[in-house]
């Protein structure tokens, strides 16, 4: 028996327009329960019931969706799931606030530079202390996820990566659950959002305005919540390392929107998104310096 279009579509790789409204899920109070109907209605084709509700599951992490909720959006939305070649008409809604230049001109007219915002730097010689500071920002011997690059990465316990850390770019700001996690896509990987544990730091980079200015907003911000680490990128910004656990995602999300408002890049609040290593190398050999450390936030 010949299959129908959309039975001949069952297990393919998800296209680009799907994966992008996966990767967007709106926050309780801001159209999430009509995303999971709309969501769902889209997937019907490219995977069965139980794997809808599963991706689903994973792509609303941290927000208060209940099991059932999920199931009912799923088959709710069968009876009119989307089929190849209908023309979709999917309004897009922006996650986060808009920029908000006049508070974020208060926060950064005020003349002063990186020490007298952050102090002095902690470390002034030329030896790399990544594996201290990753020691003080994760201690015991957690899974972490640390790669040379958004490509080469893996998993392993804290102790395997002594020694090599200060040669790493990349880390992911949070102990992971477990080795190896499954992708949105389906397939086995060491960097998932399912394999990502509870968030322990929240970072906050800025894709603009000079290091003074950057450094500014995270003195601000730190009035708010406990910054543990300042990491250069090796590049053009600064990454602030918050310490957040046991936080409610809610309190979290409330506090990125604010960071939001003033100048920070949404793209770090990801769990499993990458971040800058601490005192490591970025691709070309730039190190990763550290202009602000303070583990008594921790305790």
């Amino acid at each position: 028996m010949t299959p129908t279009p959309q039975q001949a579509l069952q297990g393919k790789p998800l296209p680009q327009f799907v994966r992008d409204l996966l990767s967007a899920p709106p926050r309780r109070g801001e159209g999430l329960h009509n995303w999971l109907f709309r969501t769902a209605r889209v997937l019907h084709p490219f995977r069965s019931r139980g794997e809808i509700v599963e991706l689903l599951q994973s792509d609303t992490y941290g927000d208060p969706v209940s099991l059932q909720e999920i199931i009912e959006a799923v088959d709710n939305s069968a009876s009119v799931a989307w089929k190849p070649g209908e023309v979709l008409n999917q309004p897009k809604i922006s996650a986060w606030p808009a920029l908000d230049k006049d508070k974020r001109a208060k926060i950064i007219g005020k003349p002063a530079g990186l020490p007298e915002l952050l102090g002095a730097r902690p470390f002034t010689d030329d030896v790399p202390h990544t594996e201290e500071i990753i020691d003080a920002l994760f201690p015991g011997d957690p899974l972490l996820c640390c790669g040379a690059s958004k490509m080469k990465f893996e998993t392993r316990p804290r102790s395997d990566w002594r020694g090599g850390l200060a040669r790493l770019q990349l880390i992911v700001p949070s102990p992971m659950s477990a080795k190896f996690g499954v992708t949105k896509g389906g397939k086995k990987s060491q960097h998932t959002l399912s394999n990502t544990g509870p968030r322990r730091f929240l970072v906050i980079e800025q894709d603009s305005g000079s290091l003074d200015e950057q450094a500014a907003v995270l003195a601000h911000l730190a009035k708010k919540a406990p910054l543990a680490l300042v990491v250069h990128s090796g590049g053009k910004s600064l990454h602030g390392w918050f310490f957040c656990e046991g936080r409610s995602e809610e309190s979290l999300r409330q506090f990125m929107n604010g960071a939001v408002t003033i100048g920070a890049d949404s793209a770090t609040w990801p769990p499993l998104q990458f971040v800058r290593m601490p005192d490591g190398l970025r691709d070309g050999g730039a190190r990763q310096v550290i202009h602000y450390f303070n583990p008594e936030v921790l305790k």
